[in-house]
């Protein structure tokens, strides 16, 4: 019975394993869609209640909360460090951060960070039972305010790298959709937010950047400072084709489908290219490890048995 209990107890672990692996994309999907939604639904209520204010030509409304708090962090942030400031805030952006706060917080954290580096150092110096001169003291500090310093923006630069990525390996297809339904007579602030809600399960960022796209375009009377705004926030080279090619297209009366097809052939190629650049760096990265680890084993292998061989021998005569 025993035996019994344990292999029944086994197999409903098992099956509850199972279960949960089989949904557990079907509810990361849903919970995608509704974080889409939430941040779409956000950007209108605001753009609406910008529009019914008349604030919305005083401030660019590029993140997701009241264009209140945004008007106010952005003098904020224009106060404290100028245009230092704007381009802080367009960082922030590119790494899909949206609080208006958030270029403070960053500056101020870039301000603390040396001085918690610096004070952890001279405890770790001051406990030490070795003497450190006066010399390296210095350097260990001067070393851990750039590394405090730097710390902020290489976190927030991988994190804009790691987003304009996933956004570009998804941007062509979201193309290609857009360049059907225009093809197919929609126009165009609905041909945004129909892709936007068909690629938010493959791609959340790009769902959202084309879902805030759509919702300024349909609210905002310049279609051309809502595109503008959308290169800003994602910063990588397809979308300020993007927007460039569709501005151009409306200004001179060219085919915006013909636009799209190029720049989806164009993002394309750069991919490829990006690609083949990184294979072609390959074999120089992998000469350092091969002479440190491989070359190594492999003489030991050729050549220990002939030493075997000959340590026998003369110990034998």
């Amino acid at each position: 019975m025993e035996n019994e209990t344990v292999i029944i107890v086994i197999s409903a672990l098992v099956a509850a394993v199972s279960f949960a692996a089989f949904a557990l994309p079907f509810l990361n999907k849903s919970e995608k869609k509704e974080r889409f939604r939430s941040v779409i639904e956000k950007r209108r209520k605001d753009l609406f209640i910008a529009t019914r204010d008349g604030t919305i030509n005083k401030v660019k409304l590029d993140d997701s909360i009241s264009a209140r708090e945004s008007m106010v962090g952005f003098y904020r942030v224009q106060q404290l460090a100028g245009k230092m400031g704007e381009k802080v805030r367009d960082k922030m952006l590119q790494a899909g951060i949206r609080n208006p706060k958030a270029p403070l917080k960053f500056m101020i954290a870039q301000g603390i960070l040396p001085i918690i580096l610096c004070g952890f150092s001279m405890m770790i110096i001051s406990g030490t039972d070795k003497e450190i001169s006066n010399g390296v003291t210095m350097m260990i500090l001067l070393g851990m305010s750039v590394v405090g310093y730097k710390l902020p923006d290489i976190l927030i630069k991988n994190t804009i790298i790691k987003r304009q990525q996933e956004i570009n390996l998804t941007f062509p297809d979201a193309l290609d959709m857009m360049l059907i339904c225009v093809q197919g007579g929609i126009g165009l602030e609905q041909t945004v937010d129909r892709v936007a809600h068909e690629v938010a399960e493959h791609s959340p960022m790009l769902a959202e950047e084309l879902g805030i796209l759509s919702a300024e375009m349909a609210m905002l009377n310049d279609r051309r400072q809502a595109l503008q705004d959308f290169a800003r926030r994602v910063g990588s080279g397809g979308a300020k084709s993007f927007a460039t090619a569709l501005i151009q297209a409306e200004q001179y009366g060219t085919s915006i489908s013909q636009a799209m097809r190029v720049i989806s052939e164009e993002i394309r190629d750069a991919r490829m290219a990006a690609a083949e650049q990184k294979a072609a760096s390959l074999p120089p990265k992998l000469t350092v490890p091969m002479i440190l680890f491989f070359l190594p084993s492999l003489f030991i292998i050729i050549l220990g048995p002939a030493g075997i061989q000959a340590s026998q021998s003369g110990v034998g005569g």
